[in-house]
């Protein structure tokens, strides 16, 4: 019985080393990137984009946000949602054209920004979503690779969007 109890801790143990040591293997960083087009203006669809205290209307993942500033460079907002509340600082703000988030809690086990460029395209707008992340934790690198899209959040954030965008037209 002790033997059978000794091999399973050691087991485990091996497993969680070898977890590690594969997960030091992957970078910390990572990007994704998406372009969609929209049927509706740039400024539009910024509005929406930095409307941040609707987004529990039309974002799928998201109960509730909690916006602390005047929406501008500098604003925290708290999306709260399945992984709980996460704090994100607008750091570039320039309407029509280019907004920029950061995680705002160095203490999560994730971090990075997302930054959205719009550009017309015709009667629309050209939206390229970019998630330049990093994960500092190597098991959740392991996790993040084998079970986890690099697109998956973008994906559904931008099908999101297009609903909004189409109910309100």
């Amino acid at each position: 019985m002790r033997r059978a109890i000794l091999i399973g801790v050691l087991s485990i143990g091996i497993l969680i080393t070898v977890v590690v040591l594969a997960g030091l293997t992957i970078p910390k960083g990572h990007r994704a990137s998406r372009t969609a087009t929209l049927a509706a203006p740039p400024e539009t669809v910024f509005s929406t984009l930095s409307d941040f205290i609707r987004y529990p209307e039309w974002r799928s993942d998201v109960k509730a946000m909690v916006v602390d500033g005047q929406g501008g460079v500098g604003t925290v907002i708290y999306e709260h949602g399945p992984r709980g509340a996460i704090p994100f600082r607008v750091e570039t703000h320039v309407p029509p054209s280019r907004l920029v988030m950061r995680v705002a809690d160095p203490a999560l086990p994730f971090g990075g920004t997302w930054t959205y460029e719009l550009r017309p395209s015709g009667s629309g707008t050209e939206l390229t979503l970019t998630e330049d992340g990093e994960v500092s934790n190597p098991i959740f690198r392991v996790m993040r690779k084998l079970f986890f899209s690099p697109h998956g959040t973008i994906d559904t954030y931008l099908a999101d969007l297009r609903k909004r965008l189409k109910s309100a037209n």
